[in-house]
């Protein structure tokens, strides 16, 4: 009798076992494969390309690599004497065009005075005419003044943005293109994060679901909501040859890897003592809203 009270003993504790090992088992399945979650994410930031407006030597460089700079700090300075000789030129033009439309207006003045027998309507009109265009030689000698006046502020490069200057290269000396960029500012108010989900994950992901990033390497949670899921990405077995002609490719490979979908999620905030660095490896937990 005890030996099969022994027997039934063991039976069942080695069923059980069996059966905790398959309800385990279905349990890490379901969480792997049926809920929305990814080791695959990046944490993104918008990086501003800094140009200088201005073509010229860069003459000094006021900010180091990675130096944290606020929004109207400076940032470099460009080779203004070109541009205050420049300034100085549609100065002048602008006080000599303002001469000459004093001395048509007065002339047109006198004209219009005198009575028809003494002055034709014909030349006073024409008088009225060369005092317009006066007018309108000044007014372009202004908007000249003002466009040179623009370009001496514009050798005087501020960051755009509250952030981090990254990977600095411009050096005292170095030219600068106008619209080359020459530095990189991060926003520091721009971070989210991408998380590349499975595409038979997406059903269960919506705007607006919370989400945890956990970063790697690092034991704290981030928390943010899912902003935005994009709707396209690379067919890379049909890409278009030289003709504009679909080419398709002829091999197929029986076994298909999921293809995996960005999903852009919002951080809610960034702890003031926490090092978030755009590029760094998460894991993105996202929690569908009942």
């Amino acid at each position: 009798m005890k030996e099969l009270i022994k027997r039934l003993l063991r039976i069942s504790i080695t069923l059980a076992l069996v059966a905790l090992a398959i309800i385990l088992g279905r349990m890490l399945w379901v969480r792997y494969m049926d809920s929305p979650w990814t080791r695959d994410g990046r944490v993104r930031a918008d990086v501003v390309n800094v140009a200088p407006d201005v073509a010229g030597l860069v003459t000094a460089v006021a900010v180091g690599d990675n130096q944290f700079v606020h929004r109207g700090d400076l940032l470099f300075r460009i080779d203004a004497e070109h541009y205050r000789h420049a300034l100085a030129q549609t100065q002048a033009l602008m006080d000599q065009r303002k001469i000459m439309l004093e001395m048509k207006r007065s002339q047109a003045a006198r004209r219009a005075a005198l009575d028809d027998q003494v002055i034709s309507r014909e030349n006073r009109e024409d008088t009225d005419l060369i005092a317009a265009s006066a007018k309108a030689e000044y007014e372009a000698a202004v908007a000249q003044r003002d466009q040179a006046r623009l370009n001496v502020e514009r050798t005087v490069v501020r960051s755009p943005v509250d952030g981090w200057v990254s990977n600095l290269l411009v050096r005292p000396g170095d030219y600068a293109q106008v619209g080359g960029a020459k530095l990189a500012v991060i926003d520091k108010n721009s971070f989210w994060v991408y998380g590349y989900f499975e595409e038979h994950k997406l059903a269960l992901i919506h705007v607006g679901d919370a989400a945890e990033i956990h970063l790697l390497g690092s034991d704290r949670v981030l928390q943010g909501h899912v902003e935005s899921i994009a709707r396209g990405i690379t067919d890379r077995d049909n890409p278009t040859d030289v003709k504009l002609l679909a080419n398709v490719n002829p091999s197929f490979n029986w076994v298909r890897l999921a293809q995996r979908v960005p999903v852009r999620v919002r951080l809610d905030q960034v702890p003031k003592d926490m090092t978030v660095v755009a590029g760094m490896t998460c894991s993105v937990i996202v929690k569908p809203g009942k």
